[in-house]
């Protein structure tokens, strides 16, 4: 990929544009919390050729969830989990308001 291919990606929230180093940067936080989530299976950065994490834009503000649960008392692991949940009631309401707009979202068999 060249300089040039990685430019027009930046929009892309998926893209795994920052290293741990600015992620834990931007998010205010430590790389070590960065790790935990990652233990935790929160989150998993891709990595680098060189096997350094990257973290996406999507995965930073999942991140900064977390970090807002934890810096208000809760476990990590407890955390890590409420922040999942909450992500998986977000898709299903919108595949509830989906339903009932009467289109079928992506990757959904159709009524027989």
């Amino acid at each position: 990929m060249t300089a040039d291919d990685s430019f027009g990606r930046l929009d892309d929230d998926d893209y795994p544009a920052y290293t741990m180093g600015r992620a834990a940067e931007m998010l205010n936080t430590t790389q070590g919390f960065l790790r935990a989530i990652g233990e935790a299976r929160l989150i998993t950065p891709l990595r680098s050729a060189g096997g350094h994490r990257r973290y996406s834009r999507y995965q930073l503000r999942i991140a900064a969830r977390a970090r807002e649960l934890v810096d208000g008392g809760t476990p990590i692991e407890a955390a890590c989990r409420i922040v999942i949940l909450e992500d998986q009631l977000e898709e299903a309401q919108r595949i509830n308001a989906e339903h009932h707009r009467g289109t079928k979202p992506p990757g959904m068999p159709t009524s027989a």
